[in-house]
């Protein structure tokens, strides 16, 4: 029996497609009038009260043709996507009052032309993600915002379908069909073979959504073609279970794989499980070690320097797996936070909540993740929680940033040592002219620059670990990283970073060791900062200072600020070596995702004459 009939046999004996997938009961009234009358979601309904007080005030926002025609002109996308994650926005907070408050009819009349208006799109597709000379023409694309736009409307078909006319289930049913289905069952989509969220995401939504849908031999195609798409997925892990793209798209690409598993799993009473799988549970574990401390995250590649939890993923996943960590209330995601306007999770979120699993702060915690070669470190000191986090691995990652040897460092609230995450979203960004944006070039992170040289991406530029190691008082990560760069007159270039966590506040060590054919004629230790650098003498030695934001005045220009004693307000010390390096301090801009400029800070240490050997040593420390 080949596969297509192992699923089709599969198929016809499924669970039913209702309720009963959202709620063990299948009581869907008694759960959100439970949810209602709870203090433990109390938060979360005022939220999408006040949301929807607000969408009813304003009208449902139009997609013209100027907004969807810009990116091609201009190479920008924010106007477009401002328009249409808010037309989501008002998809999904009516769909979740009519579920709140079912009685409601000004609720369930902007739900229903909500609904008519989305089908009424041109295409579901992003303006980026579009290409009329693509096979299939733009009709025949989707994306990752079609898939989730088919999904979501799949499953509110579902849940409220007793408060839909007939003729607005039909209309979800054709262009669900037409928009996802048949397109995805006639050809290969470049994203079925990723390696990366797109495949999860792309055919976690249209494997869901056909699970709510389809039926027979045509559900059987879809399964099976999301099934080959989920294990290209998992191909882009290692055993460590490590998301090289970045937490905030664990949460994303991981957050779909889990929801279509889960559905899969009931709807196929259990015969087919994800879950299973023991890389899956690895990977389940990698948000409780991506946590800085409070809401900072090890934010290599294009992730946002912090982030928040699905609390339904959350306490979904600690109900599989017993060495997962339920995270702490505060992290919570607000309604309001995921300016994607995702249905999916923010449906989760309630449904999946748990209210007895309260959670806790990330302890503290050493990791090596010997695939991704990161190094991950949190610990506490007098209260406070510092941490450290250091990366080798190559500069031919997904969403790459170039920037093998870079490290984050994090103590007292603040992340002093940064990295700025990733930029806004242009075609350019993608384009040919990635690495001049200093979010993915290696001119924003704290890695060298060589003779001019920076960093070169692609995946002949990798690191070599030459020692990692995790223990209760140091934690050490030793790379050979010469390949990052094209600087003839390299010969070897080896980076340790040592982080001690015993003594009143851990310290962080940092040894490079240059090798050269020839003199070069610069040589610059890069540092990179969102706090304003000073320079301060104490007790007769130089020192670079970085203190918490509104704690101090610039000192006045004419020569670094004389300190005899250090005060207790927090802030952090770079030391070295004044008769071998000197340091210029420069202040940067750059566009963030969000299109804002956001100001960040180079600490350069020039080597004063570069010869055919360099021992640079730095030192961190806390104070």
């Amino acid at each position: 029996m080949n596969r297509i009939q192992e699923l089709t046999t599969i198929v016809n004996g499924m669970a039913p497609a209702d309720l009963r997938l959202y709620y063990q009961s299948g009581d869907q009234r008694s759960f959100w009038e439970g949810i209602r009358q709870s203090e433990d979601y109390e938060q979360d309904i005022s939220e999408i009260r006040e949301e929807g007080e607000r969408l009813l005030s304003v009208p449902n926002p139009p997609l013209t043709y100027d907004l969807f025609t810009r990116f091609a002109r201009q190479g920008t996308r924010l106007d477009y996507e401002k328009v249409y994650f808010e037309r989501r926005r008002r998809l999904n907070t009516f769909a979740l009052l009519t579920l709140l408050e079912p009685d409601k009819e000004a609720y369930q009349t902007a739900l229903q032309e909500m609904i008519w208006s989305i089908c009424d799109e041109y295409t579901w597709c992003l303006p980026a993600h579009v290409n009329a000379e693509s096979p299939g023409g733009i009709k025949g694309t989707i994306d990752l915002f079609s898939a989730e736009t088919g999904f979501t409307l799949s499953e509110i078909r579902v849940l409220l379908r007793n408060h839909l006319p007939s003729l607005l289930i039909s209309r979800i049913e054709e262009e669900v069909e037409a928009r996802l289905f048949l397109p995805f069952l006639s050809r290969q989509h470049g994203w079925e073979t990723a390696t990366h969220n797109w495949s999860a995401v792309c055919a976690g939504s249209i494997g869901s959504a056909a699970l709510l849908m389809e039926s027979g031999e045509s559900l059987a195609k879809v399964l099976l073609k999301t099934e080959r798409c989920m294990d290209y997925y998992l191909q882009g892990f290692g055993p460590d279970g490590a998301c090289l793209e970045g937490l905030g798209y664990w949460n994303y690409g991981f957050g779909y794989f889990v929801y279509y598993a889960d559905l899969l799993r009931k709807r196929t009473r259990g015969e087919m499980d994800w879950f299973r799988a023991e890389k899956v549970g690895r990977i389940a574990l990698f948000q409780q070690q991506g946590f800085l401390g409070g809401k900072a995250v090890v934010n290599f590649s294009d992730s946002q320097p912090e982030s928040s939890v699905h609390i339904g993923l959350s306490h979904y996943l600690a109900g599989l797996y017993a060495d997962f960590e339920s995270p702490p209330q505060s992290l919570r995601s607000g309604y309001r936070d995921d300016h994607c306007s995702r249905w999916a999770p923010a449906l989760r979120n309630l449904i999946w909540r748990n209210p007895l699993l309260a959670g806790s702060d990330w302890g503290e915690a050493s990791y090596y993740l010997p695939d991704a070669q990161w190094l991950i470190s949190r610990s506490s000191h007098g209260g406070e929680v510092y941490a450290f986090a250091a990366k080798g691995g190559s500069n031919g990652e997904p969403h790459n940033h170039n920037d093998l040897g870079h490290f984050i460092l994090y103590g007292a609230g603040e992340v002093w040592c940064s990295d700025l995450g990733c930029g806004e979203y242009t075609a350019d960004y993608f384009g040919e002219g990635r690495y001049g944006y200093d979010c993915n070039g290696s001119q924003g992170h704290s890695v060298p620059i060589i003779d001019g040289h920076v960093q070169q991406e692609g995946p002949d530029s990798a690191a070599v670990v030459w020692e990692a190691v995790t223990g209760e008082a140091v934690d050490r990560l030793a790379l050979e990283l010469t390949s990052a760069y094209r600087a003839p007159a390299l010969r070897a270039y080896t980076r340790t970073l040592e982080w001690n966590k015993k003594g009143n506040r851990p310290e962080l060590t940092l040894s490079d060791r240059f090798t050269f054919g020839s003199p070069p004629e610069s040589l610059v230790e890069r540092i990179v900062t969102r706090i304003r650098p000073e320079l301060v003498l104490i007790d007769g030695r130089q020192a670079v200072r970085l203190r918490a934001p509104g704690t101090y005045e610039q000192a006045e220009a004419g020569g670094p600020e004389v300190v005899q004693a250090l005060d207790d307000r927090p802030g952090l010390l770079i030391h070295y070596d004044s008769k071998l390096v000197e340091p210029e301090l420069t202040s940067h801009v750059f566009r963030d995702h969000f299109g804002k400029e956001a100001a960040w800070h180079a600490v350069d240490f020039k080597v004063k004459a570069p010869g055919l050997h360099a021992d640079i040593d730095f030192r961190f420390q806390f104070i």
